[in-house]
């Protein structure tokens, strides 16, 4: 028979061994609970497609489901702005909610290109992984294509893409870090992007976590695969869009079928607007005015949807809003600070999200890509846009044959709820709303770079070669075109020539 006291004594050895390890678990299970309150973050980023690609938006030849249902049980944006015209800018001013001149970035990254990103701009990567977040990308980078700028480097601790655009060379697939140097089968890409997506989220569901999905496409050069080609009323771009739709599908099937859906906030954006002079491949504005490239809203506004049960009130909300407010809103909703050594431009819109905050004066600025200066400025309804330009149409009797007004054109003011394609000029009408929103352009204009590039340069010495070369080039350009101005001067003068005998055998004839 064991004696009493020892008994005790094994019960209570027992016990100050299985009780910490209950506590732990417990503490554990209480921890991940707490972690889990937080929401998953899924942004989906398309590429140059327009405000009219989208049924929800106007499309009447393709089908967007998908995205459709975002902005039917979630909330559809229909003044939503991209930070920029054009990819890069955009792309860098997403991920940090800072306008992209203050990085010294106002161009598109080429392959050739030496430049990236700043490695002392935050993303959102890097604000959300202190919260506890896994944080991967899947998809289009393009903020520099050298390692120290890729993604790695930038707070994603899993990436699986390309490094710019589908149009560039040395386009090649990344595994994390690793290289893969066989071709890209363009065809398939949008299903790769999507298996790669779905793979991160089965693999991270049991912990928040922020993705970030930037499809390659609707950016030229289209592919589809070849289940999706066809399918629309609008040619490949039309295919490709439907594509799309099918993969925001495939991830809305995988949260629900995870017990995510009520917890995850999705957004569904593009990058710019769509490049039309791409012609049937370029996509469309809908109501707006011009695409890609411009400061006109064509090129600037971009359809916008965003899902969450447990944080958004389900409606169409027509305030001004733009892809600068996602980085603070997103720092928010993680339980993170924003960085107090940087101005950050963007706002917090968490009270819009949930409906409790219905302000729909925001304020938009439109920076030129071209001479990295402000053009544009809306506020609430109104846009003011400067000069640029001549401002002409070169006219015929037959009427117009060069609109110039596409890139040139006087001072604007437009009411965008009355006029989303900006053709009635109101400047003249509201003097005292010109004075105001130039108010808020002179503001924006000081704005300055922070990061200057330090890039190795050529001297003059080692050009001076090049003078006598140019000089011969230019002289023989001007000897060509003499030459070709005289010889269309021979040609009117002979066919004038011809057309006069012709006129007067027949006048002698007649007589």
């Amino acid at each position: 028979m064991i004696n009493s006291w020892k008994f005790v004594s094994i019960v209570a050895a027992v016990f100050s061994v299985l009780l910490p390890i209950s506590y732990a678990k417990a503490s554990d299970e209480i921890a991940v609970t707490e972690v889990q309150t937080k929401p998953n973050i899924i942004f989906i980023f398309a590429d140059d497609l327009g405000y009219g690609d989208i049924s929800s938006f106007g499309a009447t030849d393709i089908n967007t489901p998908n995205i459709d249902q975002i902005g039917e049980q979630g909330i559809k944006f229909t003044n939503f702005y991209s930070a920029a015209n054009i990819c890069t800018p955009s792309r860098a001013s997403l991920l940090t909610g800072r306008h992209s001149v203050r990085m010294g970035i106002s161009a598109v990254f080429a392959e050739s290109s030496p430049e990236g990103m700043p490695l002392s701009e935050i993303t959102i990567a890097e604000a959300l992984k202190p919260q506890g977040y896994k944080t991967g990308m899947v998809g289009k980078w393009h903020l520099g294509h050298h390692d120290r700028f890729m993604p790695w480097n930038q707070g994603f601790e899993e990436f699986y893409g390309v490094p710019f655009s589908n149009d560039m060379s040395n386009f090649f697939w990344y595994e994390n870090q690793e290289v893969t140097y066989t071709e890209i089968d363009q065809q398939y890409l949008t299903k790769r992007y999507t298996d790669k997506a779905i793979d991160f989220i089965d693999r991270h569901q049991h912990q928040p976590f922020f993705l970030y999905l930037a499809h390659s496409m609707p950016h030229v050069p289209l592919y589809a695969s070849p289940e999706f080609q066809g399918s629309s009323e609008r040619g490949l771009y039309g295919d490709v869009v439907q594509e799309l739709d099918w993969s925001v599908g495939e991830i809305i099937k995988t949260l629900k079928a995870k017990g995510l859906w009520e917890n995850t906030l999705l957004v569904f954006s593009s990058d710019n607007g769509p490049w039309l002079m791409m012609g049937e491949d370029g996509g469309s504005a809908g109501e707006l005015r011009n695409g890609k490239m411009t400061t006109f809203d064509g090129g600037h506004r971009v359809p916008t949807v965003a899902h969450w049960p447990a944080g958004i009130e389900p409606r169409q909300y027509d305030g001004v809003l733009s892809m600068l407010d996602w980085f603070p809103t997103f720092v928010e909703l993680s339980g993170g600070s924003l960085p107090t050594d940087r101005e950050i431009d963007g706002n917090n819109i968490t009270r819009v999200l949930s409906g409790e905050s219905d302000n729909q004066e925001g304020v938009y600025v439109y920076f030129d890509r071209l001479n990295k200066q402000v053009q544009a400025v809306r506020k609430g309804n109104f846009k003011l846009k400067l000069a640029h330009g001549l401002g002409l149409n070169i006219y015929t009797g037959n009427g117009i044959i060069a609109n110039m007004t596409a890139y040139s054109h006087p001072l604007l003011l437009i009411d965008l709820s009355k006029d989303p394609f900006e053709s009635d000029n109101l400047a003249d009408q509201y003097p005292e709303k010109v004075a105001e929103l130039k108010e808020i352009i002179a503001k924006h204009q000081s704005i300055k770079p922070e990061q200057r590039w330090l890039l190795m340069g050529g001297t003059a010495s080692d050009k001076k070669g090049y003078g006598p070369f140019f000089t011969t080039m230019a002289i023989m350009a001007l000897i060509s075109l003499i030459i070709l101005v005289g010889i269309i001067y021979g040609v009117f003068k002979l066919l004038r020539r011809g057309y006069r005998r012709i006129k007067s055998s027949t006048q002698k004839s007649s007589n």
